[in-house]
């Protein structure tokens, strides 16, 4: 059965390679970006919505109203940055910036779209092993750490919220991707990191609500 499914980030990286997958298996995708390529409108399948930042509540609403009536099977918040701080040389703004767009965000775009949502959708926070407390043995990048560790949390609470509902809400761990973000020196392609999310995706469920994965199938500690 097509899904409509809406992705943020939708322009480059991990963000892209969802859109394109999920397009070739026939489903419907919403794209959203603040600026699109032609790569991304040369997709089949794909509704391209960009000029949208989803840290500006103005914007979210725009992508509210064009979304109006449309169900959504699946939201995937991808989209997020990363700063690398040392320590003595923190500043506050770069802290701020990413609990901004990477755990705020996401929580406010599911806000303002979950009259799109209905009994089986499903919501997933691409988030990263970086924001596990017990996982870190490395110190460092402490903006990044803190915003994927907020947006666990709030992915903890909007599972509670939703679940009465039965709608999942899956926090997952992409790996370590090659790309802008990390300056392409990740391990893995994006295309195939991709295909391990979709995978998992469709494997997760109201069951695993509020947990916290690896795109391996690995469950990972808080």
């Amino acid at each position: 059965m097509t899904k409509n499914i809406l992705i943020t980030g939708a322009n480059r990286g991990i963000g892209y390679a969802l859109s394109k997958n999920y397009a070739e298996q026939g489903d419907k995708v919403f794209a959203v970006c603040r600026t699109s390529t032609q790569a991304l409108r040369d997709l089949s399948g794909i509704t391209v919505i960009d000029g949208i930042d989803v840290t500006d509540d103005q914007k979210l609403d725009v992508l509210k109203n064009i979304l109006d009536n449309i169900n959504l099977d699946i939201i995937i918040n991808n989209a997020g940055i990363m700063t690398e701080e040392v320590f003595g040389e923190i500043e506050s703004k770069d802290l701020v910036q990413q609990f901004v767009v990477n755990a705020v965000a996401p929580l406010k775009l599911t806000q303002a779209l979950r009259k799109n949502l209905s009994t089986g959708s499903k919501v997933i926070f691409i988030t990263s092993r970086m924001g596990s407390a017990s996982d870190n043995t490395s110190g460092g990048y402490y903006g990044y750490r803190m915003s994927k560790s907020a947006l666990n949390s709030a992915g903890v609470s909007l599972a509670q919220d939703l679940k009465p509902d039965n709608i999942s809400v899956i926090m997952l761990h992409p790996g370590f991707v090659q790309t802008d973000l990390v300056g392409n020196q990740g391990d893995i392609s994006a295309a195939e990191s991709a295909k391990n999310l979709i995978k998992r995706i469709g494997q997760l469920n109201i069951e695993h609500s509020g947990e916290f994965w690896h795109a391996n199938g690995e469950q990972l500690p808080w």
